[in-house]
């Protein structure tokens, strides 16, 4: 008996390009290249312009130069400026880092090709003494800036230690309470001060231009301390007798001990 196989027939298959699947695919490809090199490659959104305001002291060149150090990123082999790949908050941390001067930094994009740099400088509102050198003190207690001099309408406060510019050395809380005591001390008792000598936490020594001493607690209710002087100064020490005080003792209870120098 004689069999016969039935022919196998080969489907012929359709050329790729043909196949709508493959220029879908493809189409996807090129619109996603296209966009990616629209917003990270071509010039159109590459930052060109850094728009610097509220600089005071800081110099707006070496804000200009540390932000524009921090604008170059890479896609593989490609540098660039793309607005959307700046890292705002890294840029702010290391631009106040370097700026001891500056309290506050906001820098935000500005679209296409800009970023905008608002600086808040901080304020000296006390000067700060450590070993021959002056800082200007901000009220948060961050001494931010050398002095080439002394400025006899702030304060000076003085301890021991070195400091770096940046460096919080004084508790706000505190220095608060020092500048309320520079403030009766200048407007309503007319004590001219020379020095405000801080030696340990509970005792805060206020050095006079007549060269007699006021000692304070800064941990106590130092508006009670002011009055305790006021009082003592109006009904105990003549003015006359004032160049002969060596000390008045503020610290302890409803009392102001004082002591005259030795003849």
């Amino acid at each position: 008996m004689i069999s016969y196989r039935k022919p196998h027939r080969y489907k012929k298959r359709k050329p790729i390009y043909r196949n709508r699947f493959f220029w879908l695919g493809l189409l996807a490809i090129v619109f996603f290249f296209s966009i990616f090199y629209f917003l990270f490659l071509s010039g159109f959104f590459q930052v060109e312009k850094i728009i610097i305001s509220g600089e005071n002291k800081v110099s707006a060149e070496e804000i200009n130069s540390a932000v524009e150090s921090k604008l170059e990123n890479k896609i593989l082999f490609w540098p660039t400026k793309s607005i959307f790949l700046v890292n705002l908050t890294e840029m702010e941390k290391d631009v106040l880092a370097s700026f001891p001067q500056l309290a506050e930094i906001e820098i935000k994009r500005n679209f296409p090709d800009g970023i905008s740099v608002i600086l808040i400088e901080r304020k000296g509102l006390a000067q700060w003494f450590s070993g021959e050198q002056y800082f200007l003190l901000d009220s948060a207690g961050i001494v931010f800036e050398k002095m080439a001099e002394t400025d006899p309408n702030l304060a000076a406060i003085e301890k021991v230690g070195q400091v770096e510019l940046g460096e919080g050395v004084i508790n706000p809380n505190d220095l608060n309470k020092i500048l309320e005591i520079d403030y009766q001390m200048k407007t309503d008792l007319k004590i001219p001060v020379k020095d405000y000598l801080i030696y340990a936490e509970d005792k805060l020594t206020v050095l006079t231009q007549e060269d007699w001493e006021i000692y304070f607690n800064l941990q106590t209710d130092v508006k009670w301390q002011l009055t305790k002087l006021k009082t003592v100064l109006e009904e105990k020490i003549p003015q006359e007798r004032r160049k002969d005080l060596q000390y008045i003792e503020l610290r302890f209870g409803n009392f102001a001990p004082f002591k005259y120098r030795a003849p």
